[in-house]
């Protein structure tokens, strides 16, 4: 029995120049706490995203090697030194959400249990300085 053809499959593809994907869309919207990995020099990151388009990250963040000296600073009453930083999208590795896994707690959740305040607030543009008490 042969098969009788009906013709070439329609292929439809969008081409506008005007589609753009939304990329800000789904778990990594602005002020997501995120890691970031980056390449070429490699360095982490710790930070909240500001922006997330083609280009690249926008993040207010500190280096991930410096997290725990950070957050000793903030508990003894120095300013969160958080860099907003853009980093062009060549140079982004991964980018993760800052989530517990298992029994191990994310670094937001070390962050709230030494200082008392949530990540999104302390990184933010200027230095956050807390009061001595």
């Amino acid at each position: 029995m042969k098969r009788k053809s009906l013709g070439k499959p329609s292929k439809k593809v969008a081409h506008s120049s005007s589609f753009t994907p939304n990329l800000t869309a789904g778990p990594f919207q602005s002020g997501a706490v995120v890691l970031v990995t980056l390449n070429n020099p490699r360095e982490k990151f710790w930070g909240k995203v500001l922006a997330l388009d083609p280009a690249g990250l926008s993040l207010c963040g500190i280096e991930l090697a410096s997290f725990e000296d950070a957050t000793n600073m903030f508990i003894g009453g120095e300013a969160l030194s958080a860099a907003s930083l853009f980093i062009p999208m060549h140079r982004v590795e991964r980018v993760e959400l800052d989530c517990p896994s298992g029994s191990i707690p994310s670094l937001s959740q070390r962050f709230v249990s030494r200082t008392g305040i949530e990540p999104h607030v302390a990184l933010v543009g200027p230095p956050l300085e807390r009061s001595r008490s």
